[in-house]
């Protein structure tokens, strides 16, 4: 018996469900198109992973994968990241191997800003980050291209920002507003740990003048008003 899904199911609520389709753009030509939902709030989902994980292998995260409901594959990407936590490296190893086999159904913003950075980015803390570099230069999908940004998450903690100064770097001409702020928040988050590097990776090249204007509003989002308001009109050099 899979408990995560069974759990998950006992859990829908019928009237959340119009407001996370809208919240999760699912409608037709939006990011999110043909989604669906139970109506499961993400506390809810998260207990029931608390509840849960120690009992889920492979074969039930499987199942709750390949679901069509977008909550039950949030759950299994949150058990996936608590086996990996928890486990010694061979089954480490085995959670990212299964993480990159199901990127087709990570397939929205907060599934992989849920899971990326705990799993992916604390298992290359310590390996060659090159396959970020590629997810997030030539992805297949919108998805992956966010994971190999948000994926260096982990590395900002460890106050080690070249990664994302560098992978920022190959995506400042992406087409998508979702990518905009997703570089622009993992920047704002390196300027946490160091505002003058983060001031002189935006001030090279102008850099800070041909980003998307969503992508600086959010990489800037902390700094004095006054400082701010000078990158936004131009005026640092």
């Amino acid at each position: 018996m899979n408990e995560l899904l069974s759990q998950m199911l006992s859990h829908a609520d019928p009237s959340q469900v119009e407001g996370l389709a809208r919240f999760f753009k699912t409608g037709p030509g939006q990011y999110g198109e043909g989604d669906r939902f139970l109506g499961i709030k993400v506390p809810v989902t998260r207990s029931v992973v608390k509840s849960c994980w120690k009992k889920t292998g492979f074969p039930e995260l499987e199942e709750c994968m390949a679901s069509e409901y977008h909550e039950v594959r949030l759950a299994a990407l949150l058990a996936l990241v608590e086996i990996f936590r928890h486990g010694k490296e061979d089954l480490r190893q085995a959670c990212v191997q299964f993480y990159l086999a199901h990127t087709d159904r990570i397939n929205n913003w907060d599934l992989v800003d849920l899971s990326s950075y705990p799993l992916l980015g604390e298992w290359l803390l310590d390996k060659d980050r090159t396959l970020l570099y590629d997810l997030a230069r030539s992805g297949r999908t919108l998805w992956e291209q966010r994971i190999g940004m948000v994926s260096t998450m982990t590395f900002i903690r460890h106050g080690q920002l070249d990664d994302t100064f560098a992978i920022a770097d190959t995506l400042l001409d992406h087409p998508h507003d979702l990518i905009h702020k997703a570089v622009g928040w993992l920047l704002r988050e390196a300027g946490k740990r160091d505002q003058e590097a983060l001031e002189g990776y935006l001030r090279a090249g102008g850099r800070y003048q041909r980003m998307p204007r969503t992508m600086l509003r959010y990489a800037i989002e902390r700094f004095p008003e006054e400082r701010r308001r000078q990158y936004l009109q131009g005026h640092v050099h």
